[in-house]
């Protein structure tokens, strides 16, 4: 069924933007997975494990203003499966951290694009 509210949407801007979704949640999934990793009783580094928390949560308001931007313009929201984790065990404080440090990269990357394929 076709929106009553879309006008000037494109069809590429709204796909972009539900990819742009996808990749936000699987952000906070691989946050929440950090965070809990350095809760463990071996690894106890608990001020790592809430400020990843903190980032899981944060990359999940992302991707809730998306879809609310979504439905605004009229837009349609298809989830994606959140592919998993790349692993399971995050090692050292500073390997995690370049790591958190890509994926933020990657994402930008990625919002920077969406900003020029709508832009245009």
């Amino acid at each position: 069924m076709s929106s009553q509210v879309r006008q000037n949407f494109h069809q590429d801007c709204e796909a972009a933007i539900n990819r742009q979704i996808n990749l936000e949640l699987y952000a906070s999934y691989v946050y929440l997975s950090m965070g809990y990793f350095f809760d463990r009783d071996d690894q106890a580094l608990h001020n790592f494990a809430k400020f990843f928390r903190n980032q899981s949560h944060e990359e999940r308001e992302h991707a809730e203003k998306l879809m609310k931007l979504q439905n605004q313009r009229g837009g349609r929201i298809f989830l994606q499966d959140i592919r998993k984790p790349e692993r399971d065990e995050w090692g050292s404080g500073v390997r995690l951290l370049n790591v958190a440090l890509q994926l933020e990269k990657s994402v930008n990357q990625s919002l920077l694009d969406l900003h020029k394929l709508c832009s245009d």
